[in-house]
């Protein structure tokens, strides 16, 4: 059962770009606060220069959510707040007002744990636009953050093929919530355990753990050292051996270890934090396996990411267990995902037509796809075949559809409808009431194997990786170009 711990239970509704408030204020000012709207929220590149992103961070979202009220507190602030006059920035009227708001629109999402890709709505939110407005940056912190480093995670899990990959990284992370949702994300994502045990107990992550150099450097020798933590813990014996000499730290730990089975425990393994790590480990994996622990593992550690491991396995490098912390959760070297969230309609009530709105642009990327959007995942018996983003209104299913990229209209692909498919968004909030059931975090980490298996390998390859197929339905891209000309005041003369 999920235990929906709502980390982001208490007031958190500050947590936002000022502009926000002073259109939310704009909004309730002019009498339009009420407008219905919808915004999508995407990325416009896959991070790491890759082929897939994953999808993550949506639970928090929800708990930000489900949760979104002004205490008297956080209205007391902006009280203080000023204008260029000196005067007050907000009424007073509409800081009672914020005091009272509640969210009363829809959310649909795209499930955590799902491959995801460029200009695909990660989260479609509607309702009155002031509510919706308020919402852009805290869902963009929340989903950007935790779709990255899950995303990074993917890529170390596969290069390690199925071998442990444990997340050290909480003392390097970006603050106490980077490091908190930075853990998760990495658990989602791929790692097997954590060092940090406040995400293992928020979230039923599994904690991993031994000792560090200053343990060693404690006593008098390091046999001393390994063979106290033997007698305090015999049932978690990984000894780190490189704080003087590495492969006599070696020896020492199977001294220590034949010591350990003579009580009826064993060896674990032992831990490389520095040095030449393919070097020592197979000359450790020698010494261990003579002394017949041939099942002792060998952790490494030391600035690892996927780049560095694969040189380590290209180097025969027989280390089984994987130690991964700055480089996953700061996810070097791309620090951010570079979302967006952008308004795509509106209309002034439920019995109006639709407004469609779009943001131009020099830079074709950059330009947004108006509509009230859908992503139809289709499949046939190799797995995933095409993604194609369509507008839900009007939208009339045909025997074969016609999907356009955004960026080339001259890449088009026709879909038979009768191919397996299925619509990623979700519901998750009607009426502001949370509709969704949130699956447990290792059913979300079991999803990425999954959703990544049904990938052909091309797409998860780390240097040029094959494009995956997206495009908006034919319908949709007609109505995008009919609009941005005639923004552009084309007249086709």
């Amino acid at each position: 059962m999920n235990k929906h711990l709502q980390l982001y239970g208490q007031s958190l509704s500050l947590l936002t770009d000022l502009y926000q408030l002073t259109m939310a204020y704009g909004y309730w000012k002019s009498g339009t606060a009420e407008k219905e709207s919808v915004f999508n929220l995407f990325f416009r590149k896959n991070p790491f220069g890759g082929g897939y992103t994953v999808a993550a961070g949506l639970e928090q979202a929800i708990d930000f959510i489900e949760n979104f009220r002004f205490s008297e507190e956080d209205t007391a602030y902006l009280r203080t707040l000023t204008g260029s006059d000196g005067q007050p920035l907000f009424e007073a009227a509409f800081l009672d007002y914020l005091q009272e708001l509640r969210f009363t629109g829809e959310v649909d999402a795209i499930p955590e744990g799902t491959v995801v890709f460029p200009q695909e709505p990660l989260l479609r939110v509607r309702g009155p636009i002031l509510q919706c407005q308020i919402l852009e940056t805290p869902l963009l912190n929340l989903i950007n953050f935790q779709s990255l480093i899950a995303t990074k995670a993917a890529r170390i899990k596969q290069v390690t093929k199925g071998e442990p990959v444990l997340e050290f990284g909480l003392r390097r992370a970006q603050g106490m919530d980077g490091g908190v949702t930075a853990s998760r994300a990495a658990y989602i994502g791929g790692a097997d355990a954590t060092s940090n045990v406040l995400a293992g107990r928020l979230f039923g992550i599994p904690v991993k753990g031994t000792h560090a150099h200053s343990w060693v450097m404690s006593f008098d020798s390091e046999e001393e050292a390994f063979e106290t933590y033997a007698e305090v813990l015999p049932n978690n014996c990984i000894f780190l051996v490189d704080t003087f000499d590495t492969l006599e730290g070696v020896k020492k730990a199977i001294e220590t270890g034949k010591k350990l089975e003579a009580k009826g425990y064993k060896l674990g393994g032992i831990r490389l934090d520095s040095g030449d790590l393919a070097y020592f480990s197979i000359e450790a994996r020698k010494l261990l396996d003579a002394a017949g622990f041939k099942d002792a593992a060998i952790v490494a550690s030391n600035d690892l990411d996927e780049n560095i491991i694969q040189s380590l396995k290209d180097q025969g490098a027989t280390i089984n267990v994987w130690g991964v912390g700055t480089k996953l959760v700061t996810a070097y070297d791309q620090p951010a995902l570079g979302g967006v969230y952008k308004l795509a309609a509106m209309r002034n009530d439920k019995d109006d037509e639709w407004e469609y709105k779009i943001k131009l642009s020099e830079q074709t990327i950059k330009i947004s796809t108006p509509g009230i959007q859908q992503v139809r995942r289709y499949r046939n018996a190799n797995g995933f075949i095409a993604d194609m983003i369509y507008n839900t209104e009007g939208f009339q299913k045909k025997e074969e559809e016609i999907m356009i990229d955004p960026m080339d209209y001259t890449k088009r692909r026709k879909l038979d409808n009768a191919t397996p498919h299925e619509d990623l968004l979700v519901p998750v909030f009607r009426e502001g009431k949370l509709v969704y059931n949130l699956p447990e975090i290792q059913d979300v980490k079991k999803r990425v194997e999954d959703q990544l298996s049904g990938f052909h390998e091309s797409i998860r390859r780390f240097v040029n990786p094959h494009l995956y197929p997206v495009g908006l339905e034919k319908g949709l891209y007609d109505f995008k170009t009919d609009l941005i000309l005639k923004l552009r005041k084309f007249n086709g003369k």
